[in-house]
């Protein structure tokens, strides 16, 4: 009876075991017999040479569970005779001594024989034998079996290459709404975090078996990494700038036009976290608040020229003729390096002046500092606290929108399109460009610059306004990449169906806005064409085909009329150059009454320390949120670079020079 005692304990076994998944260690058909039959004391092998029973542990002794992680097999808590206690312990620790290698299924119900009578002797023969639940039965058995291999192969692949933290920032961004269908993720996201954390504290020996389990019941987790969102998870694990990756992804899912929030956006609580304990363990965190400079702070080693403020203009008509707007080309000045002006003509200079011109607006630009004076430096250059902010150069409201969208505005030619102001017209106009080599630049090389060698490209492209105002933008960045001819500007009316409404347009070059305004609905497929410029080496010219307005005489920015002769009161190199020279070179003309009435810009990126470059999209949006607080005493003016070609003309005691960067 110690056989059957044995066949009822394992069958009471498999059927507890069967009640979860169950799996399959591949064993050595061979050693599997032998290692039964080497168990047994040497009297009673012969009697135990069973073939029913040798060909059931050749094929199903490898049946097991997992529980905890751990392998519990269809031989573990059974008690028996001594006759079969050695043979029980030799399968116990062959089993044990062998990995998971499947899933257990098994093409028919019962496994093995469950007796047999031997007619010769008239005895009846018991064996090892198992009846199946139909949970494990299948005709497929083989091919279900390598779906869950591969499942369970993509799954360890995944938790072991992925890193928590990425699934952390992904989490993140689709809770600030800033991943395109992120959303749609979110639960699978969840439950792929859950499992690494759990597997991140499961030893190494049992992670295989931790991966056999979880595959079963998370088959979508599984495969998150061969996903769309697993593009992200890879990217991100493997050290890529969060930017980029996300535009990776959304190559993936997104539509070819469609805009993601701005890069800024795409910072999570947990990097801002980081970021600021990066500048406590600095000693920079009060550092960040900036203020504007004034001429107090300055130490006159730091300047290379400065107003007398005894010396009173020699002409006592001059501050009549403020008031007259000065034609450039009406000038004829004399040219002259800024290195030789600096040198030879500045020492013996008594009274400076600008002429402050339209495409000047740029180079407007505020001295900033510390507002704490015993703050340490953030930048590169340790032996000031200075920095400086151009202005933004957006002065009317389509050109304010484009920039909001991420639109180029200082380029050498701008053509901007904007409707939808009634929030009635939500339909998709394009802007076109056709340059003089035929090249066409529209909606289908959106942000493809190397499409245009003229350095032409698209930037902002709007499919659907959603009831908001609606601005597109076509902008070449290199006069010298441009070729001579006639560029042709128009719009077209993409959508299925006539628009409520027309559009506004704008063109600008040389620092001249020329307004457009076409007030009739177009028709499907319609296009209105608004402008052609001609572009030659003497500048640009254009041509109106619809009504249009051109903005010529003078603006007034910052306190400072253009096309006006203005008074500097400091001429000095960029903080960046007055002891360390790191960096590109500015040499600033600081202007009397000249007030920056923008939102000046604490400090830009590429000016902070290096060991702050590890959380660098999160101080680009730190700049955008610490306000330096508005003050009428300031130094400002402007400012030119030595990566930028430009002129500037002056007036010193009335001799009319062009300075040229």
């Amino acid at each position: 009876m110690s056989f059957q005692n044995f066949q009822k304990q394992l069958a009471a076994n498999f059927k507890k075991l069967s009640e979860g998944d169950l799996f399959y260690i591949e064993i050595d058909r061979e050693q599997v017999w032998e290692r039964y039959l080497a168990g047994f004391p040497d009297e009673d092998k012969q009697s135990n040479t069973c073939n029913c029973c040798k060909a059931f542990l050749r094929q199903h002794a490898g049946i097991v569970a997992i529980k905890n992680n751990d392998v519990v097999s269809i031989w573990d808590g059974i008690k028996v005779d001594d006759e079969y206690a050695g043979a029980l312990e030799a399968l116990r620790t062959y089993i044990h001594s062998l990995p998971v290698t499947d899933i257990f299924l098994n093409p028919f119900k019962v496994c093995g024989t469950e007796k047999n009578l031997d007619i010769k002797r008239n005895v009846v023969w018991n064996h090892f034998n198992l009846t199946l639940p139909n949970q494990f039965v299948s005709s497929s058995a083989d091919t279900k079996k390598g779906e869950a291999r591969t499942a369970k192969d993509m799954l360890k692949r995944a938790l072991t290459d992925l890193k928590a933290e990425a699934t952390e920032t992904v989490l993140e961004l689709i809770d600030q709404n800033t991943l395109y269908r992120g959303t749609e993720f979110e639960g699978l996201l969840k439950a792929f975090l859950k499992l690494q954390q759990e597997f991140n504290t499961v030893s190494e020996f049992w992670q295989d078996n931790f991966c056999w389990v979880k595959s079963r019941h998370e088959v979508q987790v599984a495969r998150i990494r061969n996903s769309a969102i697993g593009t992200l998870l890879i990217n991100l694990s493997e050290g890529m700038e969060l930017e980029a990756a996300v535009k990776k992804y959304e190559t993936v899912v997104a539509p070819t036009n469609y805009k993601r929030p701005t890069a800024l956006a795409l910072v999570t609580p947990k990097m801002i976290e980081q970021a600021k304990q990066t500048l406590q363990e600095a000693g920079l965190l009060d550092s960040i608040y900036r203020r504007y400079a004034t001429e107090a702070d300055l130490n006159i080693n730091n300047v290379l020229w400065s107003a007398s403020s005894d010396n009173p203009f020699l002409d006592p008509f001059a501050e009549l003729s403020k008031e007259t707007l000065v034609n450039p080309k009406s000038l004829k000045p004399q040219e002259v390096s800024i290195e030789d002006f600096i040198s030879k003509v500045l020492p013996q200079t008594k009274n400076l002046e600008v002429l402050f011109e339209n495409r000047q607006q740029a180079n407007l630009v505020s001295l900033i500092t510390a507002q704490n004076e015993n703050a340490p430096s953030l930048f590169k250059w340790d032996d000031n606290k200075f920095s400086w902010s151009y202005a933004d150069g957006v002065t009317d409201s389509i050109k304010q929108r484009v920039a909001e969208k991420g639109g180029k505005v200082d380029g050498v030619l701008r053509f901007s399109i904007q409707w939808n102001e009634n929030g009635k017209n939500n339909i998709d106009f394009d802007a076109h460009a056709l340059e003089p080599n035929d090249n066409e630049i529209y909606f289908r090389n959106y942000k493809k610059p190397n499409v245009a060698p003229s350095s032409g490209n698209l930037d902002v492209d709007v499919i659907n306004p959603n009831g908001e105002v609606a601005v597109e933008n076509i902008t070449w960045s290199k006069l010298q990449s441009m070729k001579c001819g006639m560029y042709k500007f128009w719009v077209h009316n993409y959508s299925g169906s006539t628009s409520k409404g027309g559009f506004k347009a704008q063109i600008e070059f040389n620092g001249e806005i020329h307004d457009f305004e076409y007030g009739q609905n177009l028709k499907s497929n319609e296009n209105v064409y608004v402008a052609e410029v001609v572009y030659s080496k003497g500048g640009f010219t254009i041509k109106s085909l619809l009504d249009s307005k051109t903005t010529v005489n003078s603006l007034e920015k910052w306190n400072l009329k253009t096309y006006q002769f203005h008074k500097v009161s400091k001429v000095m190199l960029s903080p960046n150059h007055w002891q360390s020279k790191i960096g590109n070179k500015h040499w600033f003309f600081m202007l009397e009454n000249c007030r920056n009435s923008e939102k000046a810009r604490p400090f830009f990126n590429e000016f902070l320390k290096q060991e702050l470059d590890l959380h660098k999209k999160v101080f680009e949006m730190l700049a955008g949120k610490v306000e330096v607080p508005e003050s009428t005493n300031q130094v400002s003016g402007l400012g030119f670079s030595s990566t930028q070609p430009n002129s500037l003309i002056v007036r010193t005691d009335n001799k009319n020079l062009q300075i040229n960067f």
